[in-house]
């Protein structure tokens, strides 16, 4: 009997109280011990609630991420400054990232710091997101800093991430999936492929670092951004990014498919792409609609991906996270757990039907 695994990405929206709380830390009216006990509810009230859609493996919810899955490795580093390269979105708002302006770079947190806490609250299977070196390496500005090469940065970066994978694993973490939602961007800022290029190449030099049997655990994800229910990067075409896409040294790929205006034609290439030793969990959740979906509506998207991926390679997951910025509040936690549920249930139904269909039985 075939098991189609379902992982959620990581996000889960903040709780109202912990976004309260965490504007008060930021202005100085709360102190860190009472800001802590915020962020290990909020942690404690995700699981619980995570545990009860039916999930196989949970995460804590990015709960303690501070501001946002994409640069709470760097938050408080005393060498950045705010200004560094602007994202914008389609719906016309813009996320900055931080611009390093000295060496050496350092994390200041990591993602495996939070694990043990997490598995205090849960008997179930972890996995832990975190964002990949690509992200993190257009921190570095255009121009040489001082004393301090672009080449040295890499070095240190792709060692602080090696440093970060291995820690989670350390700490517990069954998965560890690397946040990749640049690699479709890239084709946009640069169409004609070298940067995405360049940040294959630049992930695969941490992946190149583990065993193929460590490399089983590892995941990348993809998709076109998801910020206030818009997107970055939806208007590239997945041909450009997809081929590549499977030259990383991982065996598990989570990419973005339910908002695709072509999702067959998308399927197809993942198909021709995906290597033997390879699962692709396919995204059967939009999460920038507002509506949720039935588990019927997942059951047919799993269907129709099955079409094109072997079952034994194939799995589901939400297209990203949600509301991974601290300051989003477009979708709630009740939508994001019910959309969820729905894929979870959806999957297990799809799971049934091709066990029947290919002669097995459903026990």
């Amino acid at each position: 009997m075939y098991i189609i695994p379902t992982e959620a990405i990581g996000s889960i929206p903040r709780t109202e109280k912990l976004m309260l709380a965490q504007q008060q830390f930021d202005s100085g009216e709360l102190d860190s011990v009472t800001m802590s006990a915020c962020y290990d509810e909020a942690v404690q009230e995700t699981i619980r609630e995570l545990e009860a859609t039916g999930s196989p493996i949970i995460s804590d919810g990015e709960q303690r991420k501070t501001h946002s899955f994409a640069t709470y490795s760097v938050e408080g580093g005393e060498n950045f400054a705010p200004d560094g390269l602007e994202i914008p979105f389609q719906d016309g708002h813009v996320r900055r990232l931080p611009r390093l302006t000295s060496g050496p770079f350092r994390f200041t947190s990591y993602g495996y710091e939070t694990l043990p806490i997490a598995k205090a609250f849960t008997n179930m299977p972890i996995k832990q997101a975190i964002i990949s070196v690509s992200a993190l390496s257009l921190f570095y500005p255009l121009e040489n800093l001082p004393g301090y090469s672009r080449e040295e940065f890499l070095n240190d970066l792709v060692d602080e991430q090696e440093k970060e994978i291995r820690g989670c694993f350390a700490a517990g973490a069954e998965r560890v999936q690397i946040d990749f939602t640049e690699g479709r961007l890239a084709i946009k800022l640069d169409p004609s492929g070298s940067l995405l290029n360049s940040f294959i190449d630049l992930n695969n030099r941490v992946f190149s670092r583990f065993s193929v049997v460590e490399q089983q655990n590892i995941g990348i994800h993809t998709c076109p951004g998801a910020d206030h229910d818009s997107t970055h990067s939806a208007d590239v075409d997945y041909a450009e990014l997809l081929p590549s896409l499977f030259e990383l040294k991982v065996s598990n790929f989570y990419i973005a498919m339910a908002a695709e205006k072509n999702p067959d034609r998308a399927l197809r290439i993942v198909a021709r792409y995906l290597k033997p030793e390879q699962r692709a969990f396919i995204g059967v959740i939009d999460v920038n609609a507002p509506e949720i979906e039935t588990a019927e509506e997942v059951c047919s998207r799993v269907l129709a991906a099955a079409q094109h991926i072997p079952i034994e390679q194939l799995g589901t997951t939400d297209d990203c996270g949600f509301s991974p910025f601290c300051d989003d509040m477009s979708t709630s936690r009740e939508t994001a757990f019910a959309k969820i549920r729905a894929r979870v249930q959806g999957t297990a139904m799809a799971a049934k039907q091709l066990n029947i269909d290919r002669g097995g039985h459903d026990g």
